[in-house]
């Protein structure tokens, strides 16, 4: 296999072990020092995201992720990929059922130690979500209220996580605020140089 079909088969794992709640395999694409930077966890890969979920999050519903092909960018033992995601998951919203749909370009670096790849960074963007409910035409009971003030590249994923008793806050990477972006993929030129 080359590297470049190991990375892309690395970042896709990693995605397929994370919706399919597959907590080993997810922890294995991960180096130990790995991070990770979402809408709802920063840290160390293994104590803040591998097991974790956000408080909107229910495991007997589903959670499905379309991917893009990943892009890889490499030099010697360190690459960065870039891969589009697109996430539904169902939840229940002031006792209805609905569907949060996330659209995110999600940045890994990666690093090659002796003949393995692993991540050792994952950033996520947030560039837009949809809510709908799982019955059409049914009333969410939208709070305009709270509504006013979210951010348009993940209004949803707060709305919901805010309803659910969660936190979240508003100042998160997203296309709507392209001077959360950049450093992202300054970042990511840097680990490759």
């Amino acid at each position: 296999m080359t590297d470049f079909e190991a990375i892309s088969q690395l970042v896709l794992k990693e995605r397929s072990a994370r919706g399919k709640h597959q907590d080993a395999a997810l922890a294995d694409s991960y180096w130990d020092d790995g991070t990770v930077t979402t809408s709802w966890s920063t840290g160390l890969a293994h104590e803040t995201f591998v097991g974790q979920h956000p408080a909107d999050f229910d495991y007997s519903k589903p959670l499905v992720g379309t991917y893009g092909t990943p892009l890889v960018y490499q030099n010697g033992n360190r690459a960065y990929a870039e891969v589009s995601s697109t996430t539904k998951h169902w939840l229940t919203l002031d006792g209805n059922e609905a569907v949060v749909e996330s659209f995110m370009t999600l940045i890994y670096r990666v690093e090659k130690r002796g003949d393995v790849w692993k991540i050792s960074d994952l950033t996520s963007i947030n560039n837009a979500d949809t809510l709908t409910p799982m019955i059409p035409g049914t009333d969410l009971h939208i709070d305009l209220d709270l509504l006013k003030g979210l951010r348009v590249s993940y209004r949803w994923l707060a709305y919901t996580r805010i309803k659910a008793g969660g936190q979240i806050g508003n100042d998160g990477i997203g296309s709507d605020r392209p001077e959360t972006v950049k450093p992202v993929y300054d970042k990511a030129e840097a680990w490759i140089k």
